[in-house]
C-alpha cells in the first residue's frame, strides 16, 4: 500500500492510466479530502441520482456517519469459508493499492462497507433473490462525517483501456451533484396495505419449539416473522433514512442496497467494534417495552433486571460471547450483571465485553466466531441454526446477519441486522423475532414482535 500526500486529481489520475497500461492490469486509487461539512442525508438522496448503489451507516454511540455512492469494487464469497475469503480478498487489495490521504482519519481512504446473510446454508432465496451470502463493497465515493470534520473519499479502479479525461470529467460532474445539489425535502411513505404473514402458524411454531426445548433438542431458539406493506409509490431512501436516524437515536442506521433493493434498519446491537485492537462487543438479549409514564417505566425496567426468562436468555449470549472472545483476545473484561438500555419504543438488557484482539487475527475472525450469537440463533449455535433453517416460517436473508464495515487503518464495526426491512420499491418486508425457551408464551412472544416492529413501522406508513 503506497502513502502520500494528494497532488491534483488529475496527476494521480494520469499516472495511474500510465501504470495500468504499462502493467496490463487494473490500479486501484483512493484520495481524500477533507471537505466543508456536509448533510449526510442530502449526499445520500443526491447519490441516489448518481447512482442506485448506496450504503449508509451511523454509529450508535458517537458522532460518526459513513454515506457510499457507487462502487469501485465490490468482494463476494462462497457459502462455506465466507469471512475467510473476504479477508484474503481486502488484504490482496490493500496491498496493491495507491492511497493519496494526508489525514489518516477512521473510515477514510479504502473502506469496505456491507454484511452477510445469516445462514449461508438457506436455500429458498424469496425474497432475497438480489441479495448475495456476502458482498462488501469498496464504494467510488465515500462521504465521511466525525465530529464536525466532513471527508470525501474518491476510490477509482483504473483499468488499461480507460481515457485519463473521460475519467476526470466523470468524477468532476459525480462530485459537483453530491457536494452542491440544492437542498431536498424528504417525504415519507404512504402505506397502503398490509400483510402479516401466516401469524396463526408462527405462534403454532413457538408452541412446537417449547415443546422440542423441554424434550432437550436445544436450550433456545430465535423464531422470527415477516410483515408486507405495500405503499402508494416508491420508497424516497433518504427520507426513510433520515427519520430513523431522528427517531433511533441510541441505534445504528444502516442501509445496503443490491441490485435495486435496500435492506434498511435501526439496530441497537452491537456484534463488534476495532479501534487499532482495542476490542468491544455486546451482549442484547431480554427485552421489554418503555413505559407511558416515568414511573411505568421505572416499573417495567425493574420487571425486566429481575425477570428469570429474559435473565437466562442475557446469561445465554453472554456466555457465548465470553466463549467466542477469549478465543482470540486476551485482557477479555465482562461486568457481572446487566444493566438496562433503553431506546424510544424498547428497553433491554445490556453488558458490554472488553478486550484486546490478539496479533494474527482480524475483525472478520471475530464476526465469524461470534455469529449468530443467542440472541438471535439459539443455543446449541448449530443446532440451533439447523432448527431454524427447517421450521422457521421464513428466509431471514440478512435480516439478522452481521453487517457493517471495516478500513485500512485496522478500525470497523459490525452490528446485528434487526429492527430492519427490505424494500423493494413500493414495497417492504419487515422481519422481527423473539428467544424461545420452554416456558415461553406464543401470544406474549407475539406482543413481543409487535413492539420489535415499531421503529420501522414508523417510518415506512405508521404504526
Amino acid at each position: 500500500m503506497l502513502h502520500t500526500q494528494a497532488p491534483q486529481i488529475n496527476e494521480i489520475i494520469e499516472k495511474a492510466v500510465n501504470q495500468a497500461q504499462e502493467k496490463k492490469e487494473p490500479q486501484l486509487i483512493s484520495v481524500v479530502d477533507q471537505i466543508e461539512p456536509s448533510d449526510p442525508f442530502q449526499f445520500l438522496d443526491a447519490g441516489t441520482s448518481i447512482n442506485n448503489h448506496c450504503l449508509f451507516w451511523r454509529s450508535a454511540e458517537e458522532d460518526f456517519t459513513m454515506v457510499a455512492v457507487g462502487s469501485a469494487h465490490k468482494m463476494y464469497a462462497g457459502k462455506e469459508n465466507r469471512f475467510s475469503e473476504i479477508q484474503v480478498m481486502w488484504d490482496n487489495i490493500q496491498q496493491s493499492a495507491s492511497i493519496y490521504d494526508e489525514f489518516n482519519e477512521k473510515g477514510t481512504g479504502i473502506v469496505a462497507l456491507g454484511g452477510f446473510s445469516f445462514d449461508s446454508k438457506q436455500k429458498e432465496k424469496g425474497p432475497w433473490e438480489s441479495f448475495p451470502d456476502s458482498q462488501m463493497t469498496i464504494p467510488a465515493f465515500l462521504l465521511t462525517n466525525k465530529g464536525s470534520k466532513s471527508y470525501l473519499t474518491t476510490n477509482v479502479l483504473i483499468f488499461p483501456e480507460d481515457h485519463k479525461q473521460q475519467i476526470i470529467t466523470q468524477l468532476s460532474d459525480h462530485r459537483e451533484v453530491l457536494l452542491n445539489s440544492g437542498r431536498h425535502s424528504f417525504v415519507l411513505p404512504v402505506r397502503k396495505e398490509s400483510e402479516e404473514i401466516d401469524p396463526s402458524g408462527w405462534k403454532k411454531s413457538i408452541e412446537q419449539a417449547t415443546e422440542d426445548i423441554k424434550k432437550g433438542l436445544l436450550d433456545k431458539v430465535v423464531l422470527a416473522r415477516e410483515l408486507r406493506i405495500t405503499f402508494n409509490e416508491p420508497v424516497q431512501l433518504a427520507a426513510v433514512i433520515a427519520a430513523l436516524a431522528s427517531t433511533q437515536p441510541n441505534s445504528y442506521i444502516f442501509a445496503f442496497e443490491s441490485e435495486g433493493e435496500y435492506f434498511v434498519g435501526a439496530t441497537p446491537e452491537r456484534l463488534a467494534k476495532l479501534d487499532n485492537q482495542q476490542l468491544v462487543s455486546t451482549c442484547l438479549a431480554g427485552t421489554i417495552r418503555r413505559g407511558r409514564s416515568k414511573e411505568e417505566d421505572e416499573q417495567l425496567g425493574e420487571e425486566l433486571l429481575y425477570d428469570p426468562k429474559n435473565r437466562q436468555e442475557h446469561q445465554f449470549v453472554v456466555e457465548m460471547i465470553r466463549h467466542a472472545v477469549e478465543a482470540c483476545c486476551y485482557n477479555v473484561q465482562i461486568p457481572e450483571a446487566p444493566v438496562l438500555y433503553p431506546l424510544k419504543n424498547l428497553q433491554h438488557l445490556y453488558t458490554p465485553v472488553t478486550a484486546v484482539l490478539e496479533k494474527g487475527y482480524t475483525l472478520l475472525d471475530v464476526i465469524e466466531r461470534l455469529h449468530p450469537t443467542p440472541a438471535l440463533g439459539g443455543m446449541p449455535q448449530k443446532k440451533s441454526v439447523d432448527y431454524i433453517r427447517t421450521n422457521e416460517k421464513l428466509n431471514r436473508g440478512w435480516y439478522a446477519g452481521p453487517v457493517g464495515w471495516f478500513d485500512m487503518h485496522n478500525n470497523g464495526e459490525f452490528a446485528v441486522a434487526i429492527r430492519s426491512a427490505l424494500i423493494k420499491s413500493d414495497k417492504a418486508s419487515l422481519f422481527a423475532g423473539c428467544g424461545v425457551v420452554e416456558d415461553s408464551d406464543p401470544e406474549a412472544e407475539y406482543e413481543e414482535t409487535d413492539v420489535k416492529l415499531k421503529p420501522m413501522l414508523s417510518v415506512l406508513g405508521g404504526c
